[in-house]
């Protein structure tokens, strides 16, 4: 159904100033344009709403009737479209994304919080899954972007690398090798550790470097999220590889960060979002964020 909206500002103006000139003049209209809106009106709804003669105008009794169903449904749209304009000009809106949990631990927090002090009535939903978790929401338009691991993606996905994330030895203070600062791979041979299973990005990615250069670690514990396994460290289970952003500055008082070297191993973490995407405004502007922020970082 076709809604005349120009036929309804037509009949408004007129019934209010009672003249159609006046009525013409308000809308930017010549009397005979604004005449003829008000007949494709009528003409649509099959009724008269105003009676003309060659000295007066006056509203039928469905006029009359209708004149506050009119006035509530322009003011409504005037809203709605008043709403929308603010959403595009102000950035207002909710957003949606998607990234692998250690993003969520120390990279996102900051950025959050500048776009929440520039957008405050915002919202922000944030999906945390798995490498493969993230690149179905944003496929599924579950969320708007994600941030994941680096790594081949879908045809319909574009990607925008964001930084490179080292993997090091996360042990308690109480470990033997808790004094050093850095260590070789090949000195980790001898330590039983904790692993992250293979539904986990980070697992094949670790693999694959560590079978290159002939390294085989001891995985005694396997566990299915970095949140478990920095638990079982700091309660001196063992020590764990994971990359650096995994550990929250101050969170385990206990836990001690070891650079590994003699390869550094590290993960390239990536933006993407669909190839034919459009951003609502409020997500467009956390996009650019995200972006900007390892420029500036």
């Amino acid at each position: 159904m076709k809604i005349d909206t120009i036929g309804v500002q037509a009949f408004i103006a007129i019934a209010e100033s009672g003249s159609f000139q006046t009525a013409a003049e308000s809308l930017f209209l010549s009397q005979a344009g604004i005449t003829r809106r008000l007949q494709n009106l009528e003409e649509y709804l099959g009724v008269k709403l105003i009676e003309r003669t060659t000295r007066s105008v006056a509203l039928t009794r469905v006029g009359e009737d209708f004149l506050p169903h009119a006035k509530r449904l322009l003011g409504e749209l005037a809203s709605s479209l008043g709403e929308i304009r603010d959403t595009g000009k102000l950035k207002r809106g909710s957003v949606t994304i998607a990234c692998v949990p250690t993003v969520g631990v120390r990279f996102l927090p900051r950025i959050i919080q500048a776009y929440s002090a520039k957008f405050p009535d915002n919202r922000i939903k944030i999906l945390d899954h798995t490498s493969a978790g993230v690149s179905s929401a944003v496929l599924q338009r579950e969320a708007e972007f994600g941030i994941t691991i680096a790594g081949s993606h879908h045809a319909e996905l574009s990607s925008v690398p964001l930084l490179e994330d080292d993997f090091v030895l996360i042990c308690r203070d109480d470990h033997p090798l808790s004094e050093r600062t850095q260590l070789s791979w090949k000195e980790l041979e001898p330590y039983p550790l904790i692993s992250i299973g293979q539904f986990s990005g980070n697992r094949p990615l670790l693999d694959r470097a560590l079978e290159a250069q002939n390294l085989a670690l001891q995985s005694v514990y396997e566990v299915q999220r970095v949140s478990t396994a920095l638990g079982l460290v700091a309660e001196g289970v063992g020590a764990a590889v994971l990359p650096r952003l995994a550990l929250q500055s101050d969170a385990y008082p206990r836990i001690r960060v070891l650079s590994l070297v003699d390869p550094v191993i590290a993960r390239g973490l990536v933006l993407i979002a669909r190839k034919t995407a459009e951003f609502s405004p409020a997500a467009g502007a956390l996009y650019q964020m995200v972006r900007e922020s390892t420029a500036s970082g």
